[in-house]
């Protein structure tokens, strides 16, 4: 194999569909789509989006939802981190990280607004003791409030464990207790000294994962059709609700809203990138002060907190999904179920099964074909012994940073072209787009971590390259290989306007299936699909931690 083609190839495979689907959407959001007998230019998709009764508001809210969820995020997970290596409590929570990374979006928001409903465990909790309702109040709103308040909440908890992973991994790469000692040496204490001496270092790293986050919490089609408000919805959720319309003219002002989803997020992160050089000016002139404690220690420690408070929250929205899938009968205010069944589940098994087949078979798929490729470029990287450039990993960063609505329409358009919408193949393709970025980076640190010493050695001693790399490299890697493939089911198996669109409606998996029942169907039902979409990704990092355990109990180091 030419190695050297690796990247060529990858970057091939995976931004083809970014910018035939930029392309793709670009064009019809002016009125050209000669598909269905538009063939000239128009300023009409953009008038009629303009005119939409709450479009402002709609606009409005994906900002307000998207900005909030991401500074929230960060200081909550930056938070979290300046605290958790001197808190045993903190570390113990810190396990739950990886559970809540596994477990898709979707799941998390329909296990939330159970929590939170006016009939949800939260009000049971203190029902009717402190409330005195012995029935769910009906004037309440806690889902799909005017304000998007649900679905902030409903993003936090999936995104301060990713960017406390985040933190975690950048951590490894700077002195970061030695400059905590350091420190306190100095007199500062241990939320002080991580803010001024640690934090400026890490950040560096954390922001192309910060911008993704802001990029996915303005755009995000899922989370809002279960936790945001419905007329206006957000401006991503209004342009896929056009696209799914059956007036084949709604697709002009849907392109035209894609479109503007894109300059939002565009915008949003040009005054965010402007917004850390102002914030970085000031966090200079206060590390000049020498101010040894300040308002700093108790916003590190409640955002500690509320960060702890997230990720209990979210393995109980798991939970409360899982007892739902079991009860016969749960009538509030009542704690737990007074009794439990697997009718649900026996229900549910034959109709399910196909659906759970398609879902792992796209995640086991595309997680497999993104690894290989990861393992190609590297492999090309280190016989090249050419690092990739900051460019090249914004490159990487694309289809994260880009709203999915507003390139999926087009890719849609170029697979109907090819004949291929509505096929497997297609779906796992799209999968591929952003499964590909997650293994990447999940295993480009621990590859190029590896001593090369190893390889030298087992080249002296007449190792070919494909020798050292199959019988070296990959065993000595084994546990980051295998979790960057989890990783990537993970991804998959969360994803849902990619599937919609690929699939053309007719590809249905786990996501796509809690999403539409999730509108009003049996909460039992409901819980059967949430764990089971929750459960693929659990099993697979499971395997990732166990294997190399097995496969290498009795060498040292290696298990």
């Amino acid at each position: 194999m030419r190695w050297a083609i690796a990247p060529s190839l990858t970057i091939t495979v995976f931004l083809l569909p970014v910018v035939a689907g930029l392309i793709g959407t670009l064009l019809p959001s002016f009125g050209y789509l000669p598909a269905i007998g538009s063939e000239h230019l128009s300023l009409a998709p953009w008038r009629t989006l303009i005119e939409q009764p709450g479009v402002l508001t709609s606009v409005r809210l994906s900002l307000q939802t998207g900005v909030l969820a991401t500074l929230l995020s960060l200081a909550i997970a930056a938070g979290f981190c300046a605290l958790a290596d001197d808190s045993p409590l903190y570390q113990r929570l810190s396990a739950l990280v990886s559970p809540m990374l596994a477990t898709p979006h979707v799941a998390v928001a329909i296990g939330l607004a159970f929590l939170i409903a006016p009939s949800g465990w939260l009000l049971r909790l203190v029902s009717p003791t402190l409330t005195g309702w012995d029935r769910p109040p009906g004037d309440l709103v806690t889902v799909r409030d005017s304000q998007g308040l649900a679905m902030v909440l409903g993003l936090l908890l999936k995104e301060v464990p990713y960017l406390i992973l985040m933190i975690t991994a950048a951590l490894h790469q700077v002195p970061h207790r030695a400059l905590r000692r350091v420190g306190a040496a100095l007199g500062y204490r241990t939320a002080a000294a991580w803010f001024k001496l640690v934090f400026p270092l890490v950040h560096a790293q954390l922001r192309l994962p910060v911008y993704a986050v802001l990029a996915f919490s303005l755009s995000t089609v899922e989370v809002g059709l279960i936790l945001a408000p419905g007329n206006p919805p957000p401006l991503a959720l209004l342009a896929a609700r056009w696209f799914a319309d059956y007036d084949l003219q709604r697709y002009f002002p849907a392109a035209a809203a894609a479109v503007l989803q894109g300059l939002l997020v565009l915008g949003a992160l040009a005054v965010w990138r402007i917004a850390e050089w102002c914030v970085a000016r000031a966090g200079r002139a206060w590390c000049e002060r020498g101010r040894r404690g300040g308002a700093i220690v108790p916003i590190a420690s409640a955002s500690a907190a509320l960060g702890a408070l997230g990720l209990v929250l979210g393995i109980g929205a798991l939970v409360g999904m899982a007892v739902w899938s079991f009860a016969l009968d749960w009538r509030f205010p009542e704690l737990v179920p007074q009794s439990f069944t697997l009718a649900s589940w026996a229900r549910q098994g034959p109709r399910v099964a196909d659906t759970v087949w398609t879902t792992a078979s796209l995640a086991l798929a595309s997680a497999a074909v993104a690894v290989a490729l990861a393992i190609a470029c590297l492999e090309s990287e280190t016989r090249r012994g050419r690092t990739p450039t900051h460019r090249a990993l914004w490159l990487l960063y694309l289809p994260l940073l880009l709203p999915q609505i507003a390139f999926l329409y087009g890719f849609q358009v170029l697979l109907v072209r090819f004949e291929l919408d509505g096929a497997w193949l297609a779906v796992a393709w799209a999968h591929l787009v952003f499964v590909l970025p997650y293994a990447f980076l999940s295993l480009a640190d621990p590859w190029r971590a590896l001593d090369p010493r190893y390889a030298r050695s087992a080249a002296a001693l007449g190792a070919s390259p494909l020798a050292v790399l199959w019988q070296v490299r990959l065993p000595l890697l084994l546990k980051p290989v295998l979790l960057a493939f989890a990783v990537g089911c993970a991804v998959s198996v969360g994803q849902y306007l990619s599937t919609l669109f690929a699939g053309a409606g007719r590809v249905a998996t786990l996501t796509t299936e809690a999403v539409t029942l999730s509108s009003g169907a049996d909460p039992r039902v409901m819980g059967v699909y949430a764990i089971l979409q929750a459960l693929i990704p659990l099993v697979v990092y499971a395997a990732a931690h166990l294997l190399p355990k097995l496969r290498y109990a009795r060498r040292q180091g290696m298990a």
